[in-house]
């Protein structure tokens, strides 16, 4: 497939798409339509056919898309075709819930590791990983073949973990701390900002209220 630039916008609906077409693999969908596909999604039929384009159309004219081919080749497009190893820095209330959530492994990303700073954290078991001392990091990372790094620990700490990773040669961070990272460019971030999200569906339930006439 010829490598071509592609928008974050189209990047930011793949993830959707790769849902949608396994949940009809599973309820055994062979094929679908980009209309049905539309349907399903309230994404326009044009718009899917202009987003599958760009990784060379997947689909035949009369035939529509096969389902199980496609959702594939979309996870080859995210990485999913191979695993991830990722540790999770900050073991904390939303630490914990990351380090639990099981769908993780079955998208690939492999939970290797926690870390965490406070003595009475240390130790502690999350699944069947005790969650380890700071100093131990790097050489974690390094001996474990680590690709991403999860940050949820507090904003003040974010930038010097940033800092420590960015030596180890990691690949990647998801950073959920509210603080912007200064990493090499070779290190790629995904900032979740919970509280950006939260303002974000506040505006949009304004916007309707005013809309209908309610405020």
């Amino acid at each position: 497939m010829e490598e071509r630039e592609i928008s974050q916008a189209v990047i930011s609906r793949l993830p959707r798409y790769f849902r949608y077409l396994g949940e009809l693999r599973d309820e055994g969908v062979e094929r679908i339509s980009s209309q049905d596909l539309s349907s399903l999604m309230h994404v326009t039929a044009s718009q899917i056919r202009q987003d599958f384009n760009n990784f060379g159309g997947f689909g035949q004219q009369g035939y529509g898309y096969n389902v199980s081919y496609l959702y594939d080749e979309i996870g080859k497009i995210l990485g999913l075709d191979r695993k991830h190893n990722f540790v999770i820095i900050g073991a904390g209330n939303l630490g914990r819930a990351l380090g639990n959530y099981m769908n993780f492994e079955r998208r690939g990303f492999i939970l290797r590791g926690m870390f965490d700073n406070d003595p009475e954290v240390i130790g502690r078991r999350v699944r069947e990983i005790n969650v380890m001392p700071m100093e131990e990091l790097e050489s974690f990372i390094e001996d474990n073949e680590i690709d991403i790094a999860v940050l949820t620990l507090p904003k003040a700490g974010a930038r010097h973990v940033a800092e420590r990773l960015a030596k180890t040669g990691i690949r990647a961070i998801w950073n959920f701390a509210h603080v912007d990272l200064n990493v090499p460019e070779s290190i790629q971030v995904e900032n979740v900002h919970l509280s950006d999200s939260l303002m974000k569906l506040s505006y949009n339930i304004n916007r309707y209220m005013k809309e209908q006439g309610k405020t």
